[in-house]
């Protein structure tokens, strides 16, 4: 593939040994933040509670109320072997976008009872582990209350499985699952992982992955945020599993980071609206809330209500037609992730930030720092 700023060989950087954030700051609030315009002028380092002075009274802040499910399932074969299974979405109950009527029109109890029944759905689309063993016809015991059935295998090296456990399948995960962290963390889940692997507005569970950005906000920032005349709208988009999976290898064509299920509800199109009106700004928390927004633009720089499914693949170049400035943390190299960064700032800025950031002793991934590109 020829070099260029969308071949994947040009997000590659180096990061040094233990850079990694394998657990939270002590406090959200307190991580870094790399404020890096994309007017080219000097990087600012400040702290994430700083945040209130970066954005003005008028401007609409967007997030991700997508909640992380405890979908990692550890459990024995028959023979007693160790097995797993990851949950990554549950099927066969209702297709998101034929909610889209009664959940962007704000019936409110419609959407939830829509949203339960997907839930609780025994049928799911699950990863495998050990993968060669775990064919159609086998079994995973993770409790005496809970089975999972292997049913069938998808194109993608996937398998359909079914739920087998008296309780709910919300009960059984809260009681059994495990928190997906990030393999790159190298540890198992703790209790600490419950809460902060968790956004603090996060409401509506499908995601195997936190939306991290958003892990920096505490109620009491976000009610600053508020007192300053900053609205925030609410959307969902579920974080599937390919967030932890590299583009390509750094000498193919990069992959689409696959198909996510998204929800904007009237609300928040109507606040995307007025803050455009009144010449405000959109800030986007996180790559996925800018893969939100940007799949359902509708043209005059607001957005769509509604549900679907969204498979847009932001990299360079890429004409962001909603928003206008992105927090976001310090994503893998290779990512599909790191090239929406480069999409919004610029190739050159973004990998300028990174090494900024290397430089600076910032703290990467996940549970690591933030910045602000605006």
């Amino acid at each position: 593939m020829k070099a260029g700023r969308d071949a994947i060989e040009d997000f590659g950087y180096h990061l040094p040994e233990g850079r990694i954030a394998r657990y939270p700051a002590a406090r959200r609030d307190q991580s870094r933040l790399l404020v890096a315009p994309r007017s080219g002028e000097p990087f600012e380092h400040r702290v994430f509670r700083d945040l209130p002075g970066l954005i003005r009274a008028g401007d609409v802040l967007v997030v991700n109320e997508s909640q992380v499910l405890p979908v990692r399932l550890l459990g024995a074969k028959p023979t007693g072997a160790r097995a797993e299974v990851l949950l990554l979405r549950p099927l066969g109950e209702e297709d998101p976008s034929e909610a889209a009527g009664t959940e962007a029109a704000g019936t409110d109890g419609a959407a939830r009872d829509g949203r339960a029944r997907r839930e609780d759905s025994r049928l799911w689309e699950a990863l495998v582990r050990p993968g060669g063993k775990l064919k159609p016809g086998r079994t995973v015991e993770v409790a005496p209350d809970l089975v999972v059935h292997i049913l069938d295998s998808t194109p993608d090296h996937g398998r359909i499985v079914r739920i087998e456990t008296p309780l709910t399948v919300e009960e059984a995960l809260e009681r059994h699952g495990r928190v997906p962290l990030p393999p790159y963390l190298r540890r198992r889940d703790e209790p600490v992982d419950r809460a902060r692997y968790q956004t603090v507005y996060a409401r509506t569970p499908g995601s195997v992955a936190a939306p991290t950005a958003g892990l920096h906000f505490t109620r009491e920032l976000m009610d600053a945020l508020e007192a300053g005349g900053v609205r925030i709208a609410r959307v969902t988009l579920h974080v599937g599993v390919a967030t932890f999976r590299p583009a390509g290898p750094p000498d193919g064509d990069p992959r689409s980071p696959g198909e996510e299920r998204y929800r904007i509800p009237r609300e928040a199109a109507r606040r995307v609206a007025a803050a455009r009106a009144g010449g405000g700004r959109v800030w986007a928390v996180g790559t996925t809330v800018v893969r939100t927004l940007e799949s359902a633009a509708d043209g005059t720089g607001g957005v769509r209500a509604g549900c679907g499914t969204t498979d847009l693949f932001i990299r360079p170049p890429f004409d962001f037609q909603v928003v206008d400035a992105l927090i976001t943390n310090f994503h893998l190299p290779h990512s599909t992730l790191l090239m929406l960064v480069a999409a919004f700032a610029g190739h050159e800025r973004t990998m300028d930030a990174y090494r900024e950031a290397i430089d600076q002793g910032y703290r990467f991934y996940s549970y690591g720092d933030a910045m602000v590109i605006s």
